[in-house]
């Protein structure tokens, strides 16, 4: 039970910075302002509706007690005018009125109730109190012992309008603190935005120029750390490739000079597995600066993949092979086109070199771009797959670099994907063999 209520709390909650900074802000506000209220309330409105429901029953009582000091028509219609211009109370009197026997209504907030307190306990006479049949008046109705006396009270001698200028205060300043606080969070949180995108291009190998570190102290130090970061990563990964193609052009030589010691051994017991052996290396090297090339500094562009894909199988059929081709739309995104057109070119290669039919479809997900090769050949075991995008790892243990290459096909492959910011996935085959599943964010 805790734990599902941990999570519907957790939904509730805003997931964004924004939203979270602006929770914290408004929080405290909102429960400052409700004791705020809540004190108001049961103290200073209270206090003050019990004051002005005392002033007015001290007049009604006043005038009572004129009407019991002075009898007589002339002298109560005397005193009812002067309460009606110096107290601002409309009092009829209806000689031998009764009030009706019937339960008066239980009072209703707390004006009401301070009202009926202090005629109970300073007028100690028979009373009935109507606060709902008049819209800006009070009506009392109290016995007296010759007649009944009726007062309408204006409702603005029972209110103070400190109350409405408390509410009024409490919520425009509410208001306007919680606008400001939106503003300035805002700017601080683009800031942060900024980071996250800049991170999330450079993630997908895409440049990332001119980023300037900006906002708060602790957003300006972690731009300057994805600085530092992007750039000792470009570093590394360019001398990376510069070894590898040094050693990898350096080997070039003394190859050639073993090619031709073996093309000198003429018909010498040996000479077949030394050419094997020289042929297995040179395709190595070549796989090597293959793979310095797929690490190169090509730059994204906007490239349809839908035409890329088809670029690639086009140049497929044209060698007359068999191929089905499928796509669901346009899509033109930030790519390395040189890159992935040998990625394609080796996932749709492989898939000829093992199965009779190939079968390619591009499509458009919501977060992502998908290329899915599937063929109808024998397939890759489950606890295998992932093997075979270790460089030189190859399902084919035999020597002959015609069937099985030199392992580093599916290493490049994956290598660029993952330089684009998605991923390279094998998986069964609806269609009998083996599926390859290329993903790039969107």
């Amino acid at each position: 039970m805790a734990v599902e209520a941990e999570r519907w709390f957790k939904r509730i909650l805003p997931q964004g910075l924004l939203g979270r900074s602006l929770l914290i802000i408004v929080t405290p506000l909102i429960v400052v302002q409700l004791v705020s209220t809540y004190i108001f309330y049961a103290s200073h409105w209270d206090t003050v509706a019990r004051r002005l429901a005392t002033s007015l029953v001290g007049d009604v009582g006043a005038v009572i007690e004129s009407l019991r000091a002075f009898p007589g028509p002339e002298n109560r219609q005397r005193i009812l005018s002067i309460a009606a211009s110096r107290m601002d109370l409309d009092m009829r009197f209806e000689l031998g009125g009764i009030l009706p026997n019937t339960a008066a209504p239980a009072p209703f907030g707390i004006m009401e109730e301070a009202l009926h307190a202090a005629l109970v306990e300073r007028l100690q006479r028979p009373f009935i109190i109507d606060a709902r049949s008049h819209q800006r008046e009070v009506a009392l109705r109290v016995q007296l012992s010759d007649g009944l006396l009726e007062v309408f009270v204006p409702r603005k001698r029972l209110f103070s309008s400190t109350t409405y200028i408390f509410v009024l205060w409490m919520v425009g300043t509410s208001l306007l603190l919680l606008g400001i606080a939106t503003i300035f969070m805002r700017n601080q949180v683009r800031s942060v935005r900024k980071l996250a995108v800049a991170a999330d291009a450079f993630g997908k190998g895409r440049e990332v120029a001119n980023f300037k570190p900006e906002g708060a102290v602790e957003v300006r130090q972690a731009a300057q750390a994805f600085n530092l970061m992007r750039d000792r990563i470009k570093r590394q990964m360019q001398q990376r490739t510069e070894m590898l193609a040094g050693v990898s052009h350096d080997l070039r030589t003394p190859l050639t000079r073993m090619k031709l010691q073996v093309a000198m051994l003429g018909d010498a017991d040996g000479r077949a597995e030394l050419e094997e052996d020289v042929a297995e290396m040179e395709q190595m090297v070549e796989g090597y600066l293959a793979f310095v090339r797929g690490e190169g500094g090509e730059v994204s562009v906007p490239t349809d993949l839908a035409g890329l894909v088809g670029e690639v199988v086009g140049r497929f059929r044209r060698e007359g092979r068999d191929m089905d081709l499928h796509v669901e739309d346009s899509l033109v995104m930030p790519l390395k086109p040189q890159a992935m057109t040998r990625v394609i070119g080796n996932l749709i290669g492989n898939a000829l070199r093992y199965g009779g039919h190939v079968w390619v479809r591009v499509g458009k997900r919501p977060d992502a771009a998908e290329i899915i090769v599937d063929d109808d050949g024998p397939g890759i075991p489950a606890d295998s797959r992932e093997q075979v995008f270790k460089p030189f790892f190859r399902m084919e243990r035999s020597r002959n670099l015609a069937t099985g290459g030199v392992g580093l096909g599916l290493t490049i492959a994956r290598d660029i994907v993952r330089g684009h910011g998605g991923d390279v996935l094998l998986e069964d085959s609806p269609l009998g063999g083996l599926r390859a599943r290329i993903r790039l964010p969107l």
